[in-house]
């Protein structure tokens, strides 16, 4: 029976019993069997024969059938050697379709576009690697224009979060990025299904930073103290940072207008930014970049 015919979940098990594989916990593997999920995935991310599309983690390759005929090139990047060689194999007809075995984190994205210098990535991610992933393209060279993936509902609330609910990976992502959720997922929608549900997110990349300072290893390092002890208040958790008293960096949150008793979670881009001018430009803080 041919597969548009018969449900998307029945494909999946088929698929996975024909081949004798089993899905593996160790890769963060749980295959989408909701057509309207997979549809609604489809649809953010505004494909045209113009694209290339990086998909990370294609799985059984049940979203890069629906990627192929809409983009102009597909690149699926599978760490799993066995699934690899499943896609290779299934989806062999598709001839702007391209499966490179091998772990996205080690490969430069110039390699994989050969020579292409636009594209947007797609993908379902494995849970375990989704914040490596997201921040290796959005500091990518080049980056992607649009990034759609579905990760843990939980990390996505995290990562479009304001000012009073910020993290490290919301303003690692937000510099560079606007994120937002396109639609909530639930965890009958893969096999097997997950302990949590899920979240599509769509990333419109920004040409420039969203904040414009000298050294951006500097600023970062800035966030990362900030961070550290993200329980304690700012003037406490930056100097454990940078090794230094809470004394000496309490003037210097004063002159960035900053209230010292207020915690990282609650700053905004601009806030930061402005925090790591003052520190930058201190005699008294030595920063490491």
């Amino acid at each position: 029976m041919p597969d548009k015919v018969i449900s998307l979940s029945a494909q999946v098990k088929r698929l996975l019993r024909q081949s004798g594989l089993r899905a593996r916990k160790s890769l963060g593997q749980h295959f989408l069997i909701d057509e309207t999920i997979l549809e609604t995935i489809i649809e953010a991310a505004e494909l045209s024969p113009k694209d290339t599309v990086v998909e990370v983690g294609p799985g059984l390759g049940v979203l890069t059938i629906e990627l192929a005929p809409r983009a102009g090139n597909v690149i699926a990047v599978e760490l799993d050697n066995e699934l690899a060689s499943l896609l290779k194999h299934r989806l062999a007809s598709h001839d702007n379709l391209r499966v490179v075995n091998a772990d996205i984190l080690k490969v430069n994205p110039s390699q994989l576009l050969e020579g292409k210098r636009s594209y947007k990535v797609v993908a379902n991610l494995p849970y375990y690697i989704t914040s490596p992933v997201l921040r290796y393209f959005v500091e990518a060279l080049p980056q992607p224009s649009l990034m759609v993936v579905m990760v843990q509902k939980e990390v996505g609330e995290a990562i479009v979060a304001g000012p009073g609910k910020m993290s490290l990976l919301a303003v690692s992502l937000q510099v560079y990025s606007k994120p937002k959720v396109v639609s909530y997922v639930p965890a009958q929608s893969f096999y097997p299904p997950p302990k949590v549900d899920s979240v599509i997110l769509r990333f419109d990349l920004f040409p420039e930073p969203a904040v414009k300072v000298a050294d951006m290893d500097g600023f970062f390092e800035v966030v990362r103290y900030g961070f550290s002890s993200p329980r304690k208040q700012l003037h406490n958790s930056l100097a454990h940072g940078l090794g230094t008293k809470p004394s000496e960096i309490f003037p210097l949150l004063k002159q960035a207008d900053i209230d010292p008793k207020r915690r990282a979670e609650t700053l905004s881009l601009e806030e930061w930014a402005k925090l790591y001018e003052v520190l930058a430009g201190s005699e008294k803080v030595r920063m490491q970049c």
